[in-house]
This record gives C-alpha cells, sequence and structure tokens, in this order.
C-alpha cells in the first residue's frame, strides 16, 4: 500500500541531504577524517530493531575485525569433529596431504601473489594490500541474506561535518517544493500538502546536524509528526455506540451514502458480517428503490451473510423503507440497522434532496459516506458535497488495499474533519477492517511487512 507516497517521503530525505552535502563541499566542511561507516536508510528510523541471529552475529564479528572470511575458517569451524574422527583412521605410514579449502580451487594461493607483488613493492605496501584485500572480502553466506536494521547501507554513503550545520529556510526551499508537488501527483488534497510542508519546514529549520544520518533521522520524524496530526481525526466509534444504543434498549440505525461504483452496497453485506461475529444482529434495509437491479444485489449479499432484507418493490418510498427497517429492528430486538441508498452524482440536486428526506425520516445516528481510494482527489471531493448536503459523520475507504498513491486515504478526513471508520481491503465479506491511525502510519513509514503486520 501506499507506495507512491513512500517513495515521495523518503525522496525528500535524499534531496535534503544532496542539498547540505552540496554546500558543505563548497564550504570544504566534510570531515574528511572521517571512517566509512554503514548510513541508515529513511524507513529504518523509527523499526524496531531484531536481534541479530547466533551464526549472523558471529559472522559479523569476524567481518568487523578484519578476518579473512573467504569461507575457510567457516568450514574448517563446522568440520572440525570431522577431521577428529577421519584422522584416527588415517595409518602412521600414510603420508599426510595438507588439506584444501573448498574455496580454494580455482584460486591463487595468496603465498605466490605476496611473493609477486614483493618484487614490485615494498613489504610495508604488501601488507597494505593484503589487508585492504582482507577487509572487502564478503563471507560465502553473506550473499542473499537478509539484511539487518545495522546492515543497511544508502547508496549515497555516510558523511560528516567537520564544523556543525543548521539546516536554514534556503535548504529545505526546493526540497519542499518538490515534496508539494509529489504529493498534488499522488492525489493528496491541495489543503493537505500544504499542511504536511509547512509542518515540516517548522520542524526542520533550526535543527543542528553533525551527519548524514541526522539529516534522514530528523526528515523521518518531521514527516511522520506531519502525518500523524492529519490522519488521526477524533471521532466516534461504531461499536461503542452500538453498546449505548443497546443498553437504550434502541438500535443503532446507520445510513450509507456516495456514488455509484464505490463499492457501498457491497460494504454493507461487509459490515452486516463484521458485528454479526461480534455477536450482533444487524438488519439492511433495501432503500435504494429506483432500480430493480439494486434491490437484487443487496439481497443477495443478505441472503450470503445470513442477515434479514427489508425490502418493499421498484419505485417504492425509500425512507419507508428505511422506517419499517427500523420498526422491525426494535421489535425483534436487533441491535443494527444498516440502510443502503440509491448511488447518486452529488451534483444531482433532486437525488440528494430524497436522501435528505431519508435522512429525515430514518433520523440515523451515523451517516456514512463510501469513497473509492482509487479515485483520490474524487473521492475527496464527492465527501466534501456530501457533507455539505447532508453532513456525514464518517468515512469508508473502498479497495483501499489496492491504493499505491494513498491520496484519498491522507486527505478524505482531514478536509471534512471526520474519521475515517472502515477501510475495504479485498474482494471478501472478510476483508474490511476497523480504521487505526498508527496502522496507517506504520503502512506509510515501514518497508518492513513484519512490522506492519504485527501492528495490526
Amino acid at each position: 500500500m501506499f507506495e507512491s507516497l513512500k517513495k515521495k517521503f523518503s525522496r525528500t530525505s535524499d534531496k535534503l541531504e544532496e542539498e547540505l552535502k552540496e554546500e558543505a563541499q563548497q564550504e570544504n566542511n566534510l570531515d574528511p577524517d572521517e571512517k566509512p561507516q554503514k548510513k541508515r536508510s529513511f524507513f529504518s528510523f523509527g523499526r524496531k530493531k531484531e536481534e541479530p541471529k547466533e551464526e549472523e552475529a558471529t559472522e559479523q564479528l569476524a567481518l568487523e575485525s578484519g578476518e579473512d572470511n573467504s569461507g575457510e575458517e567457516v568450514e574448517e569451524s563446522s568440520l572440525l569433529s570431522k577431521e577428529t574422527t577421519d584422522s584416527e583412521e588415517i595409518t602412521k605410514d600414510e603420508p599426510k596431504e595438507e588439506k584444501k579449502s573448498f574455496f580454494s580451487f580455482g584460486r591463487k594461493k595468496k603465498e605466490e601473489s605476496l611473493e609477486e607483488e614483493a618484487d614490485d613493492e615494498s613489504a610495508e605496501e604488501a601488507e597494505d594490500d593484503s589487508e585492504e584485500e582482507s577487509e572487502d572480502k564478503k563471507s560465502f553466506f553473506s550473499f542473499g541474506r537478509k539484511k539487518s536494521d545495522d546492515d543497511e547501507e544508502s547508496s549515497g554513503g555516510f558523511f560528516s561535518f567537520i564544523r556543525e550545520k543548521t539546516i536554514s529556510e534556503k535548504h529545505v526551499e526546493d526540497t519542499l517544493w518538490e515534496l508539494e508537488m509529489g504529493l498534488l501527483e499522488g492525489d493528496v488534497a491541495m489543503e493537505v500538502a500544504s499542511e504536511v510542508v509547512d509542518s515540516v519546514k517548522q520542524n526542520l529549520v533550526g535543527k543542528k546536524i553533525k551527519r548524514s544520518n541526522d539529516i534522514t533521522e530528523y526528515t523521518f520524524n518531521a514527516l511522520r509528526d506531519a502525518v500523524a496530526e492529519i490522519i488521526d481525526i477524533p471521532g466516534k466509534n461504531m461499536t461503542e455506540m452500538i453498546e449505548e444504543k443497546k443498553a437504550q434498549g434502541e438500535p443503532l440505525v446507520v445510513m450509507f451514502v456516495g456514488i455509484n461504483g464505490t463499492g457501498k452496497t457491497t460494504t454493507i453485506g461487509k459490515l452486516a458480517n463484521y458485528y454479526l461475529k461480534k455477536g450482533y444482529t444487524p438488519v439492511i434495509a433495501a432503500s435504494d428503490t429506483f432500480r430493480a437491479g439494486a434491490i437484487e444485489q443487496v439481497n443477495y449479499h443478505a441472503d450470503n451473510v445470513g442477515v434479514k432484507l427489508i425490502k418493499h418493490q421498484k419505485g417504492s418510498d425509500p425512507a419507508a423503507v428505511a422506517y419499517d427497517a427500523i420498526e422491525h429492528a426494535r421489535a425483534q430486538g436487533k441491535e443494527l440497522v444498516l440502510i443502503d441508498t440509491a448511488g447518486r452524482m452529488q451534483t444531482n440536486t433532486n437525488l440528494m434532496d430524497e436522501m435528505k428526506k431519508i435522512k429525515r425520516v430514518a433520523n440515523p445516528d451515523l451517516v456514512i459516506f463510501v469513497g473509492d481510494a482509487l479515485t483520490g482527489n474524487d473521492a475527496t471531493e464527492q465527501a466534501v458535497k456530501f457533507n455539505d448536503a447532508i453532513d456525514v459523520d464518517g468515512v469508508i475507504l473502498t479497495k483501499a488495499d489496492a491504493d499505491s498513491k494513498g491520496g484519498a486515504s491522507l486527505s478524505i478526513g482531514y478536509v471534512i474533519k471526520k474519521p475515517i471508520l472502515f477501510l475495504g481491503m479485498g474482494q471478501g465479506y472478510d476483508d474490511i477492517m476497523e480504521y487505526d491511525a498508527q496502522w496507517m502510519l506504520n503502512q506509510l513509514f515501514s518497508d518492513d511487512e513484519e512490522e506492519v503486520s504485527e501492528s495490526e
């Protein structure tokens, strides 16, 4: 999810680092004596560090100590017991041959190489070259190994400054302009993109840095803090509301609005299934009476999940259907009424007026706008129109699992100042989840799938 936004966030860090490094080079402010170190990647900040496996820890110590990890020591250690057993079988009269490492075949002997170097160079130079060669070698078993946080290294490399630098507005000006353009291209609403940029600027300007890792860490934290403020909109929790209404002896009435094709009816089926599994008894009202096909569609979902459907004939009064569903829930002691309405464009005045009538008659506790996450800014604009017309209480975004841009997920709640309640995460009835701002933040600021799964 949200791969496009992840790349833009990471690029912001890289761009700022480039700006500061270029200026430091002009000022001769890069530390020439800094020993090479591994640079942490943008998404490694904030990630839980895993304890290295015993084998990897041993190998890492060998690498850091400058030992030759060409495989000879690994083989000698792992085959120590085997060699001891074999030596008992060898008689005293048999000549012993020097054991060759598996990796020694096809390779020139080190002694011959050193002799050739001695003819052209001094013994001291040969020794230096040997040490450099040893440091550059990688263990055979290190290839294909999953990198730990400490192993991660950015292509930009690590650098530090001789004199401490302070991030100023001129350093971030081009970087943040590029970020803002990138967010807009990713279907993030204009006011949200501006809010992110302003927040990041406020957090970065004035920060003192000594190393390139400082730049990456400060940028990561600034972006994360800015996004956290935007996506965490306080609002009503639907499950808690059901319990409150149940204590009053009343069902929770929820009305769903949105345009055709966003997955509104399917979402109603998912929510009915979701709350059935929580021990509640929903009832669905087929208040989209403009199309016979709409009644059949919601009837199909109701049958699949096993809930009661209240329906009238095509062309009936939608508000009357909603009223009958509420009365049925009261009479039968059911806790939840889900009202399906006709999908309509936000510009269709007559249909919007009809929807207002349903709201007056049914008096729902929640009006939920259902939007398609893949439509980006269109979903946000639709939510604004519906909110202006009937005052929605929350949002459900469908197809969020397929959203690589993330524009709607980042924007819609902030723009209408209403919370996202659920996310549609697939085609099955179980593929729906309650929205969690922390989970969303982890999705946006982590490349570690295991961490994201744990946070769920």
